[in-house]
C-alpha cells in the first residue's frame, strides 16, 4: 500500500472503533429508530443534488441501503440501548466477516479455505463466553443486547453480499453508492420511531436535540458512513482483499480502548476470554491474507539490488 493508503485504512479503524462510543451519546437523548434516520436523512440529502445515481439497478443500491442501514445499525442501536456495551458491541460485530463467509459459501459459489472454519468454530467458542457473561446489574451487558447485536452483525453480513453482487454487475464508484442506498433507510427508520415512541415524543427529542446529540449525528453520517465506508470500498477496489481485511481486526482494540477511556467500561473475566477468542478465530480466519501482507511487508522493505 502507498503511505495515503495506509493512513486511509488506520483512518477507517480510529473512526469505526470509536463509532460505538458515539453511537452511545447519541442514544442519550434520541430513541435508536430516530438516531438512525437522522443518520442515514445526514449521509444522504445534503448531497443527492449533486451527487449522480451509481450505475447500478435500484435494487442493489435500495437492497444496500435496507439491509446495511435499517437492519445492521437498527438492530444495532437497537442492542446498545437495551444494555450492550460499547466494548463488547465492538468485538461481536466483528462477526459479520463469519456470517459473510457462511452466506457467500452456498449463495456466491465461493470457496472457503480450512483456516477459515478453523476460525469460525474458535470464534464461535468466544461468542458463547461473552455471552454466558451476561447480567442486569448496571454496566452490564444484557442478553437481549448480545442477540440483537449479533442480529446486527449479521445483517452487515447481508449488505457485504450484496455489495459482491453489484461489483459483479458493474464496476461503481464507492460515494455515489453509499450517498444514495443511504437514502432507502431514512423513512422506515422515522416510521418506525413513530410507531414505537409516538409521534409526540419524537418531536419532543427532535426539539431537544443539544449540541452533543447533533455531534453524534454528523460523525456517524459524514464520517462513519460517508467516509469510513467510501474509503473502505475504494481500498477494497484498488488492493487485494488479502491485504485489506486484516486491518479490521483492530476495530475491536481501538473499540475496547474507547469503552475503557469514554464510559468507564471494563470486561468482565469471561468476556475477556471471549473476546481473546473472538479475535484468535478472526486472526485463523485470516492466516493467509496476513501472512501475503506481512511478506509484502517484508519485501517492499528489502533493499533491491541494482
Amino acid at each position: 500500500m502507498s503511505p495515503g493508503d495506509l493512513l486511509g485504512a488506520l483512518a477507517v479503524v480510529v473512526i469505526w472503533g470509536l463509532n460505538f462510543v458515539v453511537m452511545k451519546v447519541g442514544l442519550q437523548g434520541l430513541g435508536p429508530m430516530l438516531l438512525g434516520a437522522l443518520r442515514f436523512a445526514a449521509a444522504a440529502l445534503p448531497f443527492l443534488l449533486f451527487v449522480p445515481f451509481p450505475r447500478l439497478p435500484w435494487r442493489y443500491v435500495a437492497g444496500y441501503g435496507l439491509a446495511q442501514g435499517l437492519g445492521q445499525f437498527g438492530f444495532l442501536f437497537l442492542g446498545l440501548q437495551m444494555g450492550m456495551t460499547v466494548g463488547m458491541a465492538s468485538v461481536v460485530m466483528q462477526t459479520q466477516a463469519f456470517f459473510t463467509l457462511l452466506l457467500a459459501v452456498p449463495l456466491l459459489g465461493e470457496r472457503a479455505r480450512p483456516s477459515q472454519w478453523w476460525g469460525l468454530a474458535v470464534a464461535l467458542t468466544g461468542l458463547l463466553m461473552i455471552a454466558s457473561a451476561s447480567g442486569e446489574g448496571a454496566g452490564q451487558m444484557t442478553l437481549a443486547g448480545f442477540l440483537l447485536t449479533l442480529s446486527a452483525s449479521f445483517m452487515w453480513a447481508v449488505s457485504n453480499l450484496i455489495a459482491r453482487l453489484a461489483s459483479r454487475v458493474a464496476d461503481y464508484k464507492p460515494f455515489p453508492f453509499i450517498v444514495w442506498s443511504s437514502l432507502f433507510p431514512v423513512v422506515p427508520f422515522l416510521a418506525l420511531a413513530v410507531w414505537t415512541d409516538g409521534p409526540s415524543t419524537v418531536w419532543r427529542q427532535l426539539t431537544g436535540m443539544d449540541g452533543r446529540a447533533w455531534l453524534a449525528v454528523l460523525f456517524l453520517a459524514w464520517l462513519a458512513t460517508l467516509l469510513a465506508y467510501s474509503l473502505w470500498t475504494r481500498l477494497l477496489k484498488r488492493h487485494p482483499a488479502g491485504r485489506v481485511t486484516p486491518f479490521s481486526l483492530l476495530v475491536p482494540v481501538v473499540g475496547l480502548w474507547a469503552a475503557w477511556m469514554f464510559s468507564g467500561e471494563l470486561p468482565q473475566r469471561w468476556q475477556w476470554a471471549g473476546t481473546a477468542a473472538v479475535l484468535l478465530g478472526l486472526v485463523i480466519n485470516q492466516a493467509g491474507p496476513l501472512r501475503a501482507l506481512l511478506k509484502d511487508m517484508v519485501e517492499r522493505r528489502r533493499p533491491r539490488a541494482d
